[in-house]
């Protein structure tokens, strides 16, 4: 009897710590629990329909979005308030090195192609623009005096203008920031002598019946020259795809989460069918799956 009551302790004591050890150790998974994500604004409608979708998808997930300028969400990120980030580039050089310094593990992915849309007032003269011309107009020295606008001054609306087109030279004093990329719409589409930095999302209509990628009505966009082809193009999705719109540029997830939980889960989501197909039908161009771009002869 001794030995036996000795036994059964031994049994009780064994499924205890099989039972800690079973436990959870974070309060989400890849598909419950709730997190908070940054996400840059010049994004918004699309991933406002990607969470709408993934929702239906995982009732039991519930993931809060913040839509910030880029330069605020990668702080989010740095100060431990978001996890995953959606972002239009990837960690620096000097950022990774942080992390590596810290012990984050960090996962990064190119989602989509996107592009930024350059926008005019219905009645402006002015519809093609090389790049000589984007920039005397960012700088102030363009022949015509037009009034810039962009969605916020830490945007990576901005960031890539700098970086891309002006290349080190500064912002002239006709350059002024807005409340986001519907202020810059709503401004552009009042005033004649107003130019606008978009994201392209904000710029598409997805009512429009044909399919094709066409613009909303409200406003003008630019054709922006590719000096290589010799060539103007508008932001639609195959131009991103080949790379001919000059103004292209890619959306990244970047996560810190070193386990499989909820806001991995969205990742995946992201780079999967279904959410590509979401990237695709909202004009960006998918980049983890397999699209095919066929040439087209148009008969009037």
């Amino acid at each position: 009897m001794h030995w036996l009551k000795i036994f059964l302790v031994c049994i009780l004591v064994s499924l205890f710590f099989t039972s800690c050890e079973n436990k959870p150790t974070h309060p989400d998974t890849l598909s419950t629990g709730a997190i908070d994500i940054s996400v840059d604004e010049s994004y918004k409608p699309i991933i406002d329909e990607e969470l709408r979708v993934f929702d239906s998808c995982y009732p039991d997930a519930k993931i809060k979005i913040h839509y910030k300028p880029e330069n605020e969400c990668i702080k989010d990120f740095f100060d431990s308030k978001s996890s995953l980030i959606l972002v239009s580039r990837p960690l620096s050089k000097e950022e990774n090195d942080a992390c590596t310094k810290s012990n984050l593990y960090i996962a990064t992915l190119e989602l989509a192609g996107d592009a930024i849309a350059v926008i005019f007032n219905n009645k402006s003269e002015d519809s093609l623009l090389d790049m000589d011309a984007l920039k005397g107009i960012l700088t102030g020295v363009y022949k015509k005096k037009y009034k810039v606008v962009f969605d916020n001054q830490s945007s990576g609306t901005v960031r890539y203008v700098t970086d891309s087109i002006l290349r080190g030279e500064k912002l002239g004093a006709n350059v002024f920031a807005a409340k986001g990329n519907n202020d810059v719409i709503d401004y552009v589409e009042k005033n004649v002598d107003a130019i606008g930095f978009v994201g392209l999302s904000y710029i598409c209509d997805n009512k429009d019946s044909t399919k094709t990628g066409a613009f909303i009505n409200r406003i003008k966009v630019a054709a922006i020259k590719n000096d290589t082809l010799n060539e103007f193009y508008q932001p639609y999705q195959a131009y991103i795809a080949l790379k001919s719109y000059p103004l292209s540029r890619k959306l990244y997830y970047i996560s810190r989460e070193g386990y499989a939980g909820l806001a991995t889960g969205f990742a995946n989501f992201l780079g999967r069918e279904q959410g590509q197909l979401i990237f695709a039908h909202s004009h960006l161009f998918p980049l983890r799956m397999n699209i095919v771009i066929r040439e087209a002869l148009i008969k009037k």
